[in-house]
């Protein structure tokens, strides 16, 4: 038998893939995170090495997996690129391109032993809270197929973590939701999903990740915080995006608030991510000022919390919270200003 037709006749998975997650991060980082893992990588390595400020007017979109992703030469966004910038991880999104046969290309990458990343709405799938209640768009792994008994193998790491079996029928209707407006979740819903998939691939395996190496991502990434570029990166960046925030909530612009808790997500789990990483190298190397320098990291994570739920709560009346965005901004303004100081100590003793 050809492996398209043993997933036509059986479940084909490998071993079911970890649950991967952190506090602060998304479904975004849970299913990548997922991926490297069973590509034999740490994800926390991969997804850690990174840390920049990137925001992009008009961009954000209503879903809990929104990253803010420049266009590359070809018009497509390579989320793996942006995810781990240090690292050969790429991404394509992809739907299926045969009505009459939406399950060819998860079979063919099942058949590969690979998982698939789909997008959903949490509204269709049994094991999410919001079933039967609130849309969402949302991430989690498919690690098997089976069309005779009319069931799609699932992983999420996202709380309450989960992993079995869908029926076919209520992925189907999660995987082409409409996602319509729900007024129980502002952030997430009123973004088509479309049978939308990642197909996620590492270059190569990762090298250890030694002094040397980390120290070289270290220093490539403070001189994008300081550099000072057309688009809104680094501290500049930050600069205008907060005042531009501000600005809105003053003139009484719910959208802005609307698309502040996405994009911050995005930011607040990378610097999590990023934090965490230093913090475990500076412990395993004895580096005292590494681990500090992680620990300045995850200060900004932290303080993207008191800027994202101030915005979520304000929605309704952005003027009324201006005076409080524009203080959480500050302060996590000066989290960044000391985390790049930090960051950039601990790497020139790398």
């Amino acid at each position: 038998m050809t492996g398209d037709v043993l997933a036509r006749t059986y479940m084909i998975t490998g071993p079911e893939p970890e649950l991967w997650y952190r506090d602060l991060i998304s479904c975004l980082q849970a299913t990548f995170g997922s991926v490297l893992a069973r590509a034999g990588a740490d994800p926390l390595a991969v997804l850690g090495a990174g840390w920049r400020f990137l925001h992009l007017p008009g961009d954000v979109r209503s879903e809990e997996f929104y990253y803010p992703c420049p266009a590359g030469e070809s018009g497509g966004v390579d989320l793996g690129a942006a995810l781990a910038p240090h690292h050969g991880l790429h991404s394509r999104w992809w739907q299926p391109a045969d009505e009459d046969d939406l399950w060819r290309e998860v079979r063919a990458t099942l058949a590969e032993d690979r998982v698939v990343i789909a997008a959903v709405d949490n509204f269709h799938l049994p094991f999410r809270p919001a079933y039967g209640d609130v849309h969402a768009a949302h991430l989690v792994v498919l690690y098997g197929l089976d069309e005779v008994r009319g069931l799609v193998y699932v992983s999420d790491a996202m709380p309450p973590a989960f992993r079995g079996t869908v029926p076919i029928e209520a992925f189907l209707r999660s995987w082409g939701s409409a996602n319509p407006t729900d007024v129980q979740d502002a952030f997430f819903s009123d973004s088509r999903i479309g049978r939308r998939c990642l197909d996620v691939r590492l270059d190569a395996p990762p090298p250890p990740l030694t002094p040397e190496v980390l120290g070289g991502f270290l220093r490539t990434d403070v001189d994008a915080f300081a550099t000072v570029t057309a688009a809104r990166t680094g501290l500049a960046g930050f600069d205008a995006f907060a005042a531009e925030l501000t600005d809105r909530c003053r003139a009484g612009d719910a959208t802005a608030l609307r698309e502040l808790y996405p994009f911050g997500w995005g930011m607040q789990a990378q610097a999590s991510l990023h934090g965490e990483l230093l913090r475990r190298c500076g412990r395993e190397w004895g580096d005292p000022a590494l681990a500090g320098a992680g620990r300045a990291v995850e200060a900004v994570a932290h303080a993207w919390t008191g800027l994202r739920i101030t915005g979520a709560h304000g929605l309704g009346d952005p003027r009324a919270v201006s005076a409080d965005i524009t203080h959480h901004a500050t302060v996590l303004r000066g989290r960044y200003a000391s985390a790049v100081d930090a960051v950039g100590a601990a790497a020139a003793r790398l």
